[in-house]
C-alpha cells in the first residue's frame, strides 16, 4: 500500500545548527501514528515541514512525499492545493491559530468555500452557512448560532479548539496533524477533545499525526508510536510494545516518568 505520509532522511537546519537529522517514517491511510519527546525534539517542526510550513530561515533536505507529492524544494504554489485537502494541522494554541479580528463562521466558512469551489459545489452564502453550522455540530459545540457568530476571544479554549477542528476537517482532509491539541486545555476539556478527535478521525477514516510530549495522552490515541531526542528517531514501535517495555533508555525515562506522576495523583486522589 502507498503511504499518504512518507518521510525519508529528513533533515532540517538552520544555518550550520542541525535541528532534525536522519528522520524516515510513514503513515498509511487510516493509520494512527503518535510523535512523542521532549519539548524541542524536533517534534513540532516535523509536523510544519510534514505539509510544507517551515519558515524560510530553516532548510530541509532529504524526501517529503504527501499523497504522492515532493515537498522539499516545492514552491509555494504548488504547496498550496495540498493544504487542507492531502493534510491539515490543528494547532496547540487555538487563540493565536484563529484570527482574532474574525468571526468564527467567517473562518471557518472560508475553508468550507475552499472545497466547494474544489468540488464543484455551491458557494453561495446560504450554502455555506449550513455547511459551517454542520461542522459546528459535528464537533460537539453548543449553540452553535452564537458561536457561529462569536469572535475567539468571546468562546471558551476548548471551544475555540473545536472551531480550528471544524476548520480543519472542512476540506476533508485525508491526513490530520494535531500538534499538541489539549496542551493549553483543562484536564475534563483535553479529555473531551481526545475523545472528540478519535471520533472523527474513525468516521472519517483519516489518518493521524499525533503530536505530544504526554505519553497517557498518546497510548490512548494512536496505534504505533515514534519516539524522538535531540531531533532524532530513538524508538519506534507498536504503542503497547514500547510503553510496555521500552528498549531506548530516554523511552526508558520517558515511561518511569509518567509512571510516577500517575502513583503520585493516585495518592493525593
Amino acid at each position: 500500500m502507498t503511504a499518504l505520509l512518507d518521510i525519508h532522511d529528513l533533515a532540517i537546519r538552520t544555518g550550520s545548527k542541525s535541528l532534525v537529522a536522519d528522520l524516515s517514517f510513514s503513515i498509511a491511510a487510516g493509520e494512527r501514528l503518535g510523535l512523542i519527546g521532549e519539548s524541542g525534539s524536533g517534534k513540532s517542526l516535523t509536523a510544519l515541514a510534514a505539509i510544507g510550513l517551515l519558515p524560510e530561515a530553516l532548510m530541509a533536505s532529504g524526501s517529503i512525499l504527501l499523497d504522492g507529492h515532493q515537498l522539499v524544494g516545492a514552491c509555494d504554489r504548488e504547496l498550496v492545493p495540498l493544504r487542507g485537502t492531502a493534510a491539515a494541522v490543528v494547532f496547540q494554541e487555538p487563540l493565536t491559530a484563529l484570527d482574532p479580528l474574525a468571526r468564527i463562521g467567517r473562518q471557518v466558512g472560508e475553508a468550507v468555500r475552499r472545497r466547494a469551489k474544489r468540488d464543484g459545489a455551491a458557494t453561495d452564502k446560504a450554502s455555506i452557512t449550513r455547511e459551517v453550522l454542520s461542522l459546528l455540530d459535528q464537533v460537539a459545540l453548543p449553540d452553535t448560532g452564537r458561536i457561529f457568530n462569536a469572535w475567539p476571544h468571546e468562546i471558551s479554549g476548548g471551544q475555540r479548539q473545536r472551531a480550528a477542528i471544524a476548520m480543519a476537517l472542512a476540506c476533508k482532509p485525508k491526513l490530520l496533524i494535531a500538534d499538541e491539541p489539549t496542551t493549553a486545555l483543562d484536564v475534563t476539556t483535553q479529555a473531551e477533545i481526545l475523545a472528540l478527535l478519535k471520533r472523527l478521525v474513525r468516521e472519517r477514516d483519516m489518518a493521524l499525526l499525533f503530536i505530544s510530549h504526554d505519553l497517557p495522552v498518546v497510548a490512548g490515541t494512536v496505534d504505533r508510536v515514534l519516539v524522538m531526542q535531540h531531533g532524532r528517531i530513538v524508538e519506534t514501535g507498536a504503542v503497547a510494545d514500547v510503553f510496555a517495555q521500552p528498549q531506548h533508555p530516554y523511552t526508558q525515562s520517558l515511561v518511569v516518568a509518567a509512571r510516577a506522576f500517575d502513583d503520585a495523583l493516585e495518592m493525593t486522589a
